[in-house]
């Protein structure tokens, strides 16, 4: 259990508004990124690319994630937060505006590259910052705020996109408005972000063996948020659900995701985070196990669906609290780093693991795919803690 910590030492002015200023920077990123990713993908479709050509391109970002995070905490060492942070967001300004103007489609790859990379620094210095901010008494509070937060904005693009449309320059333009909106925050702000003056002690994806109930933590929740976002409606429809009903599954999901976080992180100021990683997995594979092999009605299903999916949220919430809380400085920073390059892994996996699950046992494969993910994770933890008898 977490030392107690009086509101007032918890959160004084100064806090608040460092950590106001890390959320609000990073929630309109993730406005501009759900609104850019469907809108990328319908321009690649408009101008003939296939479904594969369009899916590569996609996974651009995931690349450019991997490639660039052991890089960032340097950068933000040598230059400053920021200075990197401001840089970030006009950069991933420019590349969102070039889509609009790039013609041929082999120059949209160095562009999801560069747009990629942006993000990546974007998500990285922000969630470190949030993380090395937060009182430790309070830190599953505030990263369950966050993630509320970044659950929202990521709602909000499509609808965004949907009221401005997809085609011609407008929906560049404010995708791009607000990617420039995430650098008030960080004017005004960015002074108080937390510097990074020392060295890490090791390489980012040491910290897959330093910590893997946290980092890998990441790399299960991003398969399973992709692939059930990804397939979820073909299971629906293969259930016997009309289109609605469908598409109405990913709705439960992601209102979990929203009104999940908070409740979840107070628990994990609580008591072990570890524990709270691992019956977040854990009901993670009974859901799933239970979708493969019980009969639901649709109001079931999405009863389930709902509490799955904001507690298996909590892997994301929860892991980068327990990162916060065993690293700081550079370390913290290059953790960070690993955590966001072990969930654009799970990004690019998800989808084709559950899709190939889904094709082996049609339709519960899906399900049943994510449930071993699950226990995978499990598995690793577990062994860590009780045979090796070493903190994850």
């Amino acid at each position: 259990m977490t030392a107690s910590i009086s509101p007032a030492e918890a959160f004084s002015r100064d806090r608040v508004v460092s950590i106001a200023a890390a959320i609000a920077c990073i929630v309109a990123v993730g406005i501009g990124l759900s609104l850019s990713i469907p809108l990328l993908s319908f321009a690649l479709d408009a101008k003939g690319a296939s479904r594969t050509l369009i899916g590569i391109n996609t996974a651009m970002g995931g690349i450019a994630t991997v490639a660039c995070a052991p890089f960032i905490s340097g950068w933000a060492r040598r230059f400053g937060m920021q200075a990197v942070l401001s840089a970030a967001i006009a950069l991933g300004v420019v590349s969102l505006l070039a889509f609009q103007v790039a013609e041929p489609i082999w120059l949209w790859f160095p562009l999801r590259f560069i747009l990629g990379a942006a993000l990546a620094v974007l998500f990285v210095l922000s969630e470190y910052w949030i993380n090395a901010a937060a009182p430790e008494g309070r830190r599953g509070l505030v990263l369950g705020a966050y993630a509320t937060a970044l659950s929202v904005g990521f709602a909000t693009g499509p609808q965004v996109l949907a009221l401005v449309g997809t085609s011609g320059p407008l929906p560049y333009f404010t995708g791009a408005a607000l990617f420039a909106l995430a650098a008030l925050p960080v004017l005004f702000a960015g002074g108080r972000a937390p510097a990074i003056e020392d060295h890490p002690s090791t390489g980012v994806m040491s910290f897959l063996w330093a910590a893997p109930a946290g980092t890998l933590a990441a790399l299960a929740f991003g398969a399973a948020e992709t692939g059930a976002i990804a397939l979820l409606p073909l299971y629906g429809m293969a259930i016997g659900l009309d289109a609605m009903g469908a598409v109405s599954l990913i709705s439960a999901f992601v209102l979990g995701n929203v009104l999940f976080q908070i409740p979840i992180g107070l628990v994990a100021d609580r008591v072990d985070r570890r524990w709270v990683l691992l019956c977040c997995a854990t009901i993670g594979a009974v859901g799933m196990a239970a979708m493969a092999l019980l009969p639901l009605s649709k109001v079931g299903l999405m009863a389930l669906l709902f509490l799955w999916g904001g507690i298996v949220t909590g892997l994301y919430t929860v892991g980068l609290a327990h990162l916060g809380s065993r690293f700081r400085g550079a370390d913290l920073a290059q953790a960070n780093a690993a955590f966001v390059v072990m969930y654009s892994i799970g990004l690019i996996v998800g989808p084709p693991m559950a899709g190939a699950g889904m094709d082996l046992w049609p339709p519960h494969g899906m399900p049943a795919t994510l449930a071993v993910l699950f226990l995978a994770y499990l598995a690793v933890v577990l062994g860590r803690m009780i045979v090796l008898r070493k903190p994850v």
